[in-house]
């Protein structure tokens, strides 16, 4: 067992970005003793070792902190085959500030004026990645310094996902491409990553049926059936991802037509799952819909 610092000294990570890890992911875990001081297994030591390697990679802390150690161990295993990251257009820092400094006001008409002129200047992969993805990321985290709340976090959400439905619409009345459904599972409540996928899909002139969160698979696997979806994806944020959502993807892919693709993104979709079509990269998304709908 170690202490914190000794903890910190092993891995390089300073004591107070293990306490805010544990405080917001609930790793790493640490025992109490008798005498109530925290003490961390030896173990832990190599898995952390793991994330900062996989922070070094351009992970997000909220990816891969509270990644199991199967999907951890398949991120960094496949790290050197995933697409590289797209630089960010220049910009993107004070774009970010402005747009964190309105959300701290709760100026939503602030937030959406932004982000419509941003939108109206990037293509739909640039607005969504350097754009949409930076500014949420960076709410997120300050919520962990104690800057923002989670007000402004529910904030943010509820503006951005009005706004990326009202984006959406018009692509989804010109779009002839095949049907794909789009939802989370039971016990996945977060939706943003649902409205930036759908987005995407329209925009590459797919047609996109959105469920919204937490639909049974049964009923999901029956709408593929009824409408001949060319498939059904699944959002997974990194809260959510694991060893139970692996089983129910796998559940869920039992249960569709063979004819169906089933798609998981997101923070916690896994790697490797049987069957199931992994993309975490919004560009790869861009990529497999151009083709599905023959605009490649």
């Amino acid at each position: 067992m170690l202490s914190i610092g000794a903890l910190a000294r092993a891995t390089a990570i300073p004591v107070e970005t293990l306490r805010t890890w544990e405080r917001r992911y609930g790793y790493p875990t640490p025992e109490r003793k008798a005498s109530g001081h925290r003490l961390y297994p030896v173990g832990s030591v190599s898995r952390l070792r793991r994330i900062v390697k996989a922070l070094a990679d351009g992970h997000r802390a909220g990816d891969v902190v509270p990644a199991s150690d199967a999907d951890l161990r398949a991120l960094l295993d496949t790290a050197d085959a995933l697409p590289a990251r797209r630089p960010s257009p220049p910009g993107t820092e004070s774009l970010v500030a402005g747009l964190l400094a309105a959300v701290g006001s709760f100026d939503g008409e602030a937030v959406t004026r932004r982000l419509q002129a941003e939108w109206a200047r990037l293509g739909p992969l640039d607005f969504l990645t350097a754009c949409v993805a930076p500014v949420i990321e960076a709410v997120g985290d300050a919520w962990v310094a104690g800057t923002l709340e989670v007000r402004h976090e529910h904030f943010l959400s509820e503006r951005v996902g009005d706004l990326l439905r009202a984006l959406r619409l018009p692509f989804e009345e010109r779009a002839t491409g095949p049907l794909v459904v789009l939802s989370t599972l039971p016990g996945e409540s977060h939706s943003l990553g649902l409205h930036m996928a759908a987005l995407m899909l329209a925009t590459s002139r797919c047609r996109v049926l959105v469920l919204g969160t937490e639909v049974p698979p049964p009923q999901l696997a029956e709408l593929a059936r009824e409408r001949r979806a060319r498939a059904v994806g699944i959002s997974v944020s990194g809260a959510t991802g694991g060893a139970v959502t692996s089983r129910r993807l796998r559940a869920l892919r039992s249960l569709l037509p063979p004819r169906t693709s089933l798609l998981a993104g997101g923070a916690g979709a896994p790697v490797g799952s049987t069957g199931v079509t992994t993309i975490r990269e919004l560009a790869r998304l861009e990529s497999w819909a151009r083709h599905a709908a023959g605009t490649a």
